[in-house]
C-alpha cells in the first residue's frame, strides 16, 4: 500500500510500505476513504516538534472495514467508520469517564509505523476506539469530506466551545481562524446556540468563513486595540473564551478579553508559550480549562448533527487531493495557501 512517511523538515514521502494486518485479536484494518492535514502536522513538519525519520504521518481518516480480529464484537467487515485521533479500548476508568484521550491502553497514529495518511490503516482497540458512520454519511460521497472533520478539528473545536461554558443565547470569543477555531465558531453557533460570536484571526478568507460558520463579528488580531474593541463589544469581557492557535500571543489575548468570572479554555496544542499570564488569570478569577478533546466521546452526537445537516464542518476543506500528493498538501497548508487538506484514495 502507500503511506505518508516523515524523513526531515519540509520533507514527507509517499512510499510503498508492506499492508498492515491483524496483531491482535482486538485489531481492525480499515480501508482509508478519506484523510486529512492536521494544522498540528505542521509543527512537525516545519521542525519544531521533534520526530524520528521514518515516523507515518497522519491522525485524521475514515474508512471502510476490511478485517477484524477475533475479540472485535461491535463491528463487522464492510461497516464505514470514523477514527478518533487517539485510540482508546472503551473499558478504563478514563474512557468510563468520556476522557479517552487519557486510556490507561490507548496511543495516537503514527506509532507502530501506523499513521492515518495512507491507503490502509490497522486499528488497535477497535471496538472502543472506532464509531461507525450513519447510513445518510456512509452511502453519500459528499458527506465524507464531513465525517473526516469529526476524527479532530470538528470534535476539538466543540470540545473548545464546550469547556468554555458557551451558553444558549450567550457571548463567546474564540481566537484563531485556523480549522479548529472555524470549527469551533460552528458549534457555538450551530450546536450550543450561542447569541454573540467573535471570531479572532488575521486571514480575511478564513473570517469570512468564521461569519458564514455563524460567527456575528469577525476581528483581525493584527489590527491595533484589537483587545480593547473586544472588551468594549462585550462589555467587560467575554465569559467564554476558546484559544485554538497554541502561541503566546493568542493565550495572551485570551486572557486579556476573559470577563472576570468567566472560563478560558484551550485547545490549540501549545508551542513557543513561555509566560502564560498566570496572574492576570488569578487576578480575574478565571478558569482556565481545555487541553486535548477527548473526541471519541462527542463523536456519536456530531455524527448525529451531520447527518441531519444541522452542522456542515467539511466546509473547512478549501484543497482536495489524491494520497500520492499529500506532501502538496503539506507545502500549501504551510505556505497558507490552503486551510484545511482532504485526502482521497488513489
Amino acid at each position: 500500500m502507500k503511506a505518508t512517511v516523515y524523513h526531515g523538515t519540509r520533507d514527507v514521502r509517499v512510499e510503498t510500505v508492506p499492508d498492515p494486518s491483524i496483531l491482535a485479536p482486538t485489531d481492525a484494518i480499515v480501508r482509508v476513504t478519506r484523510a486529512a492535514i492536521c494544522g498540528s502536522d505542521l509543527w512537525f513538519y516545519r521542525g519544531i516538534t521533534p520526530w524520528e525519520p521514518g515516523e507515518r504521518t497522519g491522525h485524521e481518516f475514515v474508512g471502510v472495514i476490511e478485517a477484524i480480529g477475533s475479540d472485535v464484537r461491535s463491528l463487522k467487515i464492510g461497516d464505514a467508520v470514523i477514527a478518533p485521533f487517539a485510540i482508546s479500548d472503551g473499558t478504563c476508568e478514563f474512557c468510563h469517564l468520556g476522557l479517552q484521550t487519557s486510556c490507561l491502553h490507548g496511543d495516537f497514529w503514527g506509532s507502530e509505523k501506523n499513521g492515518g495518511q495512507a491507503e490502509m490503516v490497522r486499528v488497535p482497540y477497535a471496538d472502543g476506539t472506532l464509531v461507525k458512520m450513519s447510513d445518510v454519511m456512509a452511502h453519500d460521497d459528499a458527506m465524507l469530506a464531513h465525517a473526516a472533520t469529526l476524527s479532530d478539528v470538528m470534535g476539538t473545536g466543540h470540545h473548545g466551545a464546550v469547556t468554555a461554558g458557551t451558553k444558549r443565547g450567550g457571548t463567546v470569543v474564540v481566537i484563531g481562524d485556523g480549522a479548529v477555531g472555524l470549527c469551533a465558531v460552528h458549534s457555538a453557533a450551530k450546536l450550543l446556540d450561542a447569541e454573540h460570536i467573535i471570531a479572532v484571526g488575521h486571514n480575511a478568507h478564513r473570517l469570512e468563513l468564521a461569519r458564514e460558520f455563524g460567527a456575528t463579528t469577525i476581528l483581525n488580531s493584527h489590527d491595533d486595540g484589537v483587545a480593547e474593541t473586544i472588551l468594549e463589544l462585550t462589555k467587560g469581557g467575554s465569559p467564554s473564551v476558546v484559544e485554538a492557535v497554541g502561541n503566546q500571543e493568542s493565550l495572551d489575548l485570551a486572557v486579556a478579553v476573559a470577563r472576570p468570572g468567566g472560563t478560558l479554555t484551550f485547545v490549540g496544542v501549545p508551542h513557543n508559550v513561555e509566560k502564560p499570564d498566570l496572574r492576570g488569570i488569578f487576578l480575574k478569577n478565571v478558569s482556565l480549562r481545555g487541553g486535548l478533546a477527548p473526541v471519541r466521546a462527542y463523536l456519536e452526537d456530531l455524527i448525529a448533527a451531520t447527518s441531519a445537516k444541522r452542522i456542515t464542518p467539511g466546509r473547512v476543506f478549501d484543497l482536495e487531493l489524491a494520497i500520492n500528493d499529500t506532501p502538496k498538501g503539506y507545502a500549501a497548508m504551510d505556505e497558507r495557501r490552503a486551510i484545511k487538506v482532504l485526502l482521497r484514495p488513489n
